[in-house]
């Protein structure tokens, strides 16, 4: 599978070509073309064991590829030693040395390349990641966040093409992880280097890359901008491992203009022809996707006031959970048997209680459609332990 991003080549891409990787008979990384643009926040996206830390690794030189090239820029660097590759990795586990302070986790390459003047660099970096009035502590009386800094300062001090992440924020609690989201990507701006990060967290990819690659049993399922890949999905992985969705399978009736015209429970619903990645013709069975946030709900008696043009669907409220700033409504209908939808907490209707029966509306600009063809959204894990047991024996 070729997945490209960006039409000129730079110096500093990261550009991997027909990488590959297997363990005896599993394969871990079907080979694979990507090309990462200089100066990038690309993220690889997916669940344990779907080879994006296998991936990861092969850039970084931690991994022999079974097929395949790695380079970066001109540079091929698939048989460089990792030391020898102008890369460094931040991993979950931040392995500073306990006995040095921040300063010296920071100067410590610096000082290996045998420069002797490292005050003005280090002091750069500390401000970079907001430490400066930490640099004589000793890690063990940083916090969470503090110390995944000096691990970033210390990666970045040496000025690799490319600093690697993997899931960096893994070991950190929510608040914390959303906070550090925000630093990673503030740093990376400035620094405007390309950032690698491998994260099983979709939140995480979606708020600090620009491209991400979602990738599902050692292949790449689909790459492009956070907002392509939850607007628009191309497969039924993708749209379930981004959020959550609604599926409805229905036939292809008519065209109309620009938008494919769909039967499913006895009723009409319009799917715009540029979001359908399904079948066209008459007949054809799409599964048709919605959003729970972006779907209204109104109690059945107010369904006149519905406008014009909306996709609808009728059911019965079976069940309700306040999550706070929404509510998490399911519904019962004849084209869903467990329809999503999540509804502000802003004047909400108190007659929508369960058993009460609804309408839902949507705009059609908000749907996507599928190929209802397609497998059911599942990872593929290999049995065996796959990605994490074949690492853990490296």
């Amino acid at each position: 599978m070729k997945t490209t991003h960006g039409t000129n080549a730079h110096g500093g891409d990261v550009r991997l070509t027909g990488l590959g990787k297997t363990y005896g008979a599993f394969t871990a990384v079907h080979p694979l073309d990507l090309t990462v643009p200089e100066g990038s926040f690309f993220a690889l996206l997916g669940a344990s064991g779907c080879g994006k830390t296998t991936t990861l690794r092969m850039i970084a030189g931690l991994e022999e590829p079974t097929s395949g090239t790695v380079h970066l820029g001109d540079q091929d660097v698939t048989g460089l030693p990792p030391y020898k590759r102008p890369v460094n990795t931040v991993f979950q586990s931040y392995a500073l040395f306990p006995h040095l302070d921040v300063f010296e986790n920071v100067a410590f390459g610096l000082r290996r390349r045998g420069i002797r003047n490292v005050k003005k660099q280090v002091g750069e970096m500390l401000e970079l990641v907001q430490l400066g009035e930490q640099a004589r502590k000793k890690p063990h009386r940083l916090s969470g966040g503090q110390q995944q800094r000096v691990a970033v300062a210390r990666a970045l001090i040496n000025h690799p093409k490319v600093l690697l992440l993997d899931e960096p924020l893994g070991a950190l609690d929510l608040k914390l992880r959303r906070r550090m989201q925000l630093e990673l990507k503030r740093i990376q701006t400035e620094v405007g280097i390309t950032f690698v990060h491998v994260t099983h967290d979709q939140e995480e990819a979606m708020t600090m890359a620009d491209t991400v690659a979602v990738m599902n049993g050692g292949r790449v399922e689909q790459l492009g901008p956070p907002t392509e890949l939850y607007e628009n999905p191309r497969t039924t992985f993708v749209a379930d491992f981004l959020g959550t969705s609604n599926f409805i399978e229905a036939d292809v009736d008519t065209r109309s203009g620009d938008d494919l015209v769909l039967r499913a429970g006895g009723g009409k619903l319009v799917l715009p022809s540029a979001r359908n990645s399904g079948p066209t013709a008459a007949g054809g069975k799409v599964l048709l996707g919605v959003r729970p946030e972006k779907i209204s709900l109104v109690h059945a008696d107010d369904a006149g006031r519905i406008p014009e043009g909306r996709n609808r669907i009728t059911g019965r409220i079976s069940d309700s959970s306040y999550l706070g700033v929404s509510t998490q409504f399911v519904v019962d209908s004849p084209v869903c048997t467990a329809f999503e939808v999540y509804v502000q907490n802003i004047d909400r209707d108190p007659r929508l209680v369960p058993g009460t029966e609804v309408v839902l509306h949507w705009n059609p600009a908000h749907t996507f459609g599928l190929d209802a063809a397609q497998s059911p959204p599942a990872g593929t894990v290999d049995p065996a332990g796959g990605e994490t047991a074949a690492e853990e024996a490296a």
